[in-house]
């Protein structure tokens, strides 16, 4: 995802901008960039790298540039491939730099208008018409603000912008619209940012920009105007940003961490993704719009976890899509010699983009002739992403723990926003794509208060796993994948042997298992299969199975001895598989603690398998 960090002071930026690079590399990139005005010559000076900040900072000290006032990025490629070029800031006539998170959904147009005024450009991005829109608009209005305002209001879709100019050489730029974008206060100075965890070397004072705020920042002032154009104050927060992502912080283990920042990272996922209740086709990548026009069915491949997500997204596509939707585990898939379907979208999923068995299946589907791929994954510059017609960054950030936890949850999230736009495509969710979008924009939230409130109920019943060796997970319909998901995390890190089944199959061979020493999970939502879910948890009753039960605030059946209900409060039915599958990471990480294995690192896994 890519980061941006500006400033404007009476000291050096320079060395501010890269550490702010440096507090943005856990969101992923391909490439990085810094502008300053240079003082003494009043014009703008830019570096721009393939790669690593620590290489931007290396280019840097040979041209020892100095400036109070300049912007940065991290940008990973959506339109055009990494390169210099495409690295941001982008430049127009020497008088304009840009950075820009977001998607412009309309830039192509843009970009003929203006190549017909003799407008030249040197990327292929998407970002580059902005620097060229706000040269065109002063040439004909000889006022930089006055251009930066009809520039933004010629752009269609979303977009969090900082800019500068030497024609207004200790001003800097800022708007958002559908991205997020933070202002830092500090003593003489301030600083804008996509992040607050860019800002907590320099100040921990922040300003959070509303949807269509207009900021114009300088050393000593600051002056916001609303999406109406009224000047406005914004309300400064105290921000408690203090460790790096790559640190564990307050927290045990990185699993634990991972965990807790999952409504970071959701949020993160819908950046720029959705704007005035709508999911924007965009966000898939240029090419997406026509893609996407010859689509009628859909196959997921991918592994473990990723395979679990899979399976999730299945019956959202075909319940709410109304496509037919495959998913196989892509080690299966790569050999068994699948029956080709050009019209099939081939989604790929992968945390690390590195997954040898992914990939190769990949490539497999390619070769026999289905249809165009899609990438979701969390690392920009991987190979799967590299490979595939179209990515989408789950942007969870930095993921330590060998068990997946922001990762997966990303991925549902990711998914869900693809189904939307298959939908819209299809003709199938028109009248309730806002309803949608508004669940979407609720979702951190949700997850936030539901980390609250579980926390310390699974904490204390994880005490009854102590001595348990084998245990059984339960789910019907779109919640089986979420059991497995759950009996897939208790396996990997407490060494307990867990298995998962639809619950109308119990009698067909699981029951025989249970009894007092044996715990039975099972993922209880109030749904339409719930009465046939109480059927088939009355029958490990009746067997003396313990049961515990997770269910939103009408639990289906009564505490006792023998059955211990965790109630989850109101689960929005469509966000279900996503709020549900937070209580049973907590459950596998406080059933490890107190099996006493290692939770970041289980024996004989690795966080990337890039073997077959």
């Amino acid at each position: 995802m890519c980061g941006i960090i500006g400033a404007v002071a009476e000291r050096d930026v320079v060395p501010i901008l890269l550490e702010g690079l440096k507090r943005l590399e856990y969101r992923g990139y391909d490439s990085a960039g810094l502008a300053v005005i240079d003082q003494a010559l009043q014009g703008l000076k830019r570096e721009r790298i393939i790669g690593k900040v620590h290489k931007l900072e290396e280019a840097l000290k040979q041209h020892s540039l100095y400036s109070p006032i300049g912007i940065a990025h991290t940008r990973w490629a959506t339109h055009g491939k990494p390169s210099c070029e495409n690295a941001h800031p982008h430049f127009a006539k020497d008088k304009v730099a840009v950075v820009h998170n977001g998607i412009i959904e309309n830039y192509q147009a843009l970009r003929t208008q203006l190549e017909t005024k003799g407008h030249v450009f040197e990327s292929e991005t998407d970002t580059e018409v902005i620097p060229h829109l706000i040269h065109e608009f002063w040439l004909e209005t000889d006022c930089l603000e006055t251009a930066f305002v009809r520039s933004l209001q010629a752009l269609e879709g979303s977009y969090s912008v900082a800019m500068l100019s030497p024609l207004e050489p200790g001003k800097l730029f800022a708007a958002r619209r559908g991205s997020p974008l933070v202002i830092g206060v500090g003593v003489g100075e301030h600083f804008v940012a996509s992040d607050v965890a860019a800002l907590v070397s320099v100040t921990q004072q922040v300003i959070f920009l509303e949807e269509g705020d207009v900021a114009y920042i300088q050393r000593d002032s600051l002056v916001i105007h609303n999406s109406r154009g009224e000047v406005v104050e914004r309300e400064i927060h105290i921000s408690h940003v203090q460790a790096d992502a790559v640190e564990r912080g307050q927290y045990r283990h990185y699993m634990q961490k991972e965990i807790f920042e999952q409504p970071h990272a959701l949020r993160d996922t819908l950046e720029g993704r959705i704007h005035d209740g709508h999911v924007l086709e965009a966000a898939f990548g240029a090419s997406a719009h026509k893609l996407f026009e010859e689509i009628y069915a859909v196959q997921i491949i991918a592994c473990g976890t990723s395979y679990h997500a899979g399976l999730v997204a299945s019956h959202w596509i075909e319940t709410l899509a109304k496509l037919p939707c495959s998913v196989e585990v892509a080690s299966e898939f790569r050999y068994r010699q699948p029956l080709p379907n050009p019209n099939a979208l081939v989604v790929a999923i992968s945390q690390s983009g590195e997954t040898a068995d992914t990939l190769a299946a990949l490539h497999e589907a390619k070769r026999l002739g289905f249809g165009p791929s899609l990438a979701i994954c969390n690392v920009p510059e991987s190979s799967l992403v590299r490979a595939a017609d179209m990515s989408l960054m789950t942007r969870a950030g930095i993921e330590i723990g060998v068990a997946s936890t922001k990762a997966f949850t990303t991925q549902l999230l990711a998914l869900l926003l693809l189904t939307v736009v298959l939908g819209k495509r299809n003709g199938t969710i028109t009248e309730i794509e806002q309803s949608i979008v508004k669940s979407l924009e609720s979702l951190p939230d949700a997850v936030d208060k539901l980390l609250n409130r579980v926390h310390m109920p699974i904490k204390n019943l994880a005490e009854r796993f102590a001595d348990k060796y084998h245990s059984l997970f339960l789910g019907r319909g779109i919640h089986y994948p979420v059991a497995k998901e759950g009996a897939l995390k208790l396996k990997e890190i407490s060494y307990i042997h867990a298995e998962a089944y639809p619950a109308g199959e119990l009698k067909h061979g699981p029951l025989a298992l249970v009894d007092a020493d044996m715990p039975v999970i099972a993922v209880a939502p109030n749904d339409a299969l719930q009465e046939k879910l109480k059927s088939n948890l009355e029958e490990v009753h009746a067997r003396g199975g313990q049961l515990f039960i997770f269910a939103d605030h009408r639990a289906i059946m009564q505490p006792s001895d023998y059955i211990k209900v965790i109630e989850l409060g109101e689960v929005d039915e469509l966000l279900s598989p996503i709020l549900y599958t937070i209580p049973l990471q907590l459950l596998a990480y406080h059933v490890a603690l107190i099996k006493g294995t290692d939770v970041d690192q289980p024996r004989n896994l690795a966080k990337s398998v890039t073997v077959e």
